[in-house]
């Protein structure tokens, strides 16, 4: 197996940034709410992610070691900057609906801890890799229990009725539900890869 290839799977699933690393959380659990909201919410650190990582590798022996951070966060928040402009642009109903979440990409620890800790230190072709799996990963994360709770809650996937809503519980919408759904995706997403192991 080759090393993007591997990079990739590291970051969807050895280091799911949700499942594994428990990381990000806040985004996590007030963007879930329903399915679409946490699939754009991933969607666009993923977009931020890659950007991000394949900017700070190609600058990484430019920038000086004492300002490192306070570059990373700039450069991490002009791919922010460009995400928020277009979905205020071209969806802007999505981006009231995520509201502050989107900016908040800016200090979200996921985006962060990849500069720091992958894109600083490898190719350009590598960090642009890593950033595709750890989204993937994320947005994979954000979309099933955006999924679980909108199915839970309201008995919708995706808007699409599958139950009618007075046999949902109103528990998965709100915060409660948010801990409760990720702890037993957590829970599967360990299982599962025990059984693999």
């Amino acid at each position: 197996m080759n090393k993007q290839l591997k990079i990739l799977i590291n970051g969807i699933i050895k280091e799911n940034p949700i499942f594994v690393l428990l990381l990000g959380m806040c985004p996590t659990l007030a963007t879930t709410s329903s399915a679409i909201n946490g699939m754009s919410m991933g969607l666009a650190t993923t977009f931020v992610l890659i950007s991000s990582n394949g900017v700070i590798s190609l600058l990484k022996n430019v920038i000086p070691d004492m300002v490192r951070i306070p570059s990373f966060i700039v450069v991490i928040a002009t791919f922010v900057t460009i995400i928020e402009m277009l979905m205020n642009a071209y969806v802007p109903a999505l981006a009231e609906s995520l509201g502050i979440f989107i900016p908040l990409i800016v200090v979200n620890c996921i985006v962060l801890g990849r500069a720091e800790s992958f894109a600083s230190r490898n190719s350009v072709l590598s960090s642009i890799f890593d950033g595709v799996g750890i989204g993937m990963g994320f947005t994979l994360a954000l979309t099933l229990l955006g999924v679980s709770r909108e199915l839970l809650g309201t008995g919708k996937i995706f808007s699409q009725t599958i139950y009618p809503e007075q046999y949902g519980s109103l528990l998965f919408v709100l915060a409660p539900g948010a801990f409760i759904a990720l702890g037993f995706l957590i829970a599967i997403f360990n299982k599962l890869q025990h059984k693999k192991a």
